[in-house]
């Protein structure tokens, strides 16, 4: 059996090694539908996974006192060693609207990691805060889609940094059937601390629709409620076992 990395590290261009389509949101193209086995079987695995991109340091003096100076005469440097890596901490999240009217959100803030069995159904599988291959994935239970109205996945910058200039990121979200999605998030946001990645909503004719958001906001979770409509209230929070609410 394939790991969930495994499967979502396959090849980059519009096919996969294992043979599977992959569908680009994109401004022109934000949404598609899982319709059939895709909307209603086993789970829907949504991946975040980042990079961090090099920042550049000072480069210490003007160009032409450079050009003359016989200490250019040395070998250079590695480019990487003029370059000092960004941490960056980014967290996967689903602020949830049920059918029955109850909302809430899946983080890692306040330890709100979910439940597959009970609801919301959605369950974070845990928190990377080094960026790792495998990044962050939350799992969807598709055999309560009719318990869904809407999903709202979001991205947010734990430690209060505007970074989103320093990564490259990537939402990736794949149904048990059918080809994988990608939302990039690959618009330079440098004074924004959350992006709404992707809304999904159930359009009550047996399908769900995808849509590309890609919406950055300055603020964090309780701003992204009041763009969307959620009407929940929001207080200060932090990572850990337990824990108030974002």
């Amino acid at each position: 059996m394939v790991s969930v990395w495994e499967f979502l590290k396959g090849d980059r261009r519009g096919v996969d090694s294992g043979g599977q389509f992959k569908v680009t949101l994109t401004k022109s193209q934000p949404q598609h539908a899982l319709t059939g086995a895709a909307a209603t079987t086993g789970y829907l695995y949504v991946n975040l996974h980042w990079t961090t991109r090099s920042a550049d340091r000072p480069s210490g003096g003007g160009g032409l006192r450079n050009l003359f100076d016989l200490r250019n005469l040395r070998p250079m440097a590695p480019q990487s060693l003029d370059r000092a890596p960004v941490s960056v901490d980014l967290d996967l999240a689903c602020m949830y609207e049920l059918a029955d009217g109850s909302r809430g959100v899946v983080q890692p803030l306040g330890g709100y990691f979910g439940d597959l069995n009970r609801p919301p159904y959605i369950k974070l599988s845990g928190d990377d805060v080094y960026g790792a291959p495998s990044g962050e994935t939350m799992y969807v239970n598709l055999e309560k889609k009719d318990q869904f109205r809407r999903l709202l996945i979001f991205v947010y910058i734990y430690d209060d940094t505007p970074a989103f200039g320093h990564t490259h990121a990537t939402v990736t979200i794949v149904p048990q059937t059918g080809p994988r999605i990608e939302i990039k998030l690959d618009e330079r946001a440098p004074a924004a601390r959350s992006c709404a990645v992707v809304l999904i909503e159930n359009s009550g004719d047996g399908q769900l629709t995808v849509r590309r958001e890609v919406r950055y906001v300055h603020g964090f979770q309780s701003d992204l409620d009041r763009l969307y409509g959620f009407g929940m209230q929001w207080q200060r929070g932090y990572k850990g076992p337990a824990g108030p609410a974002a």
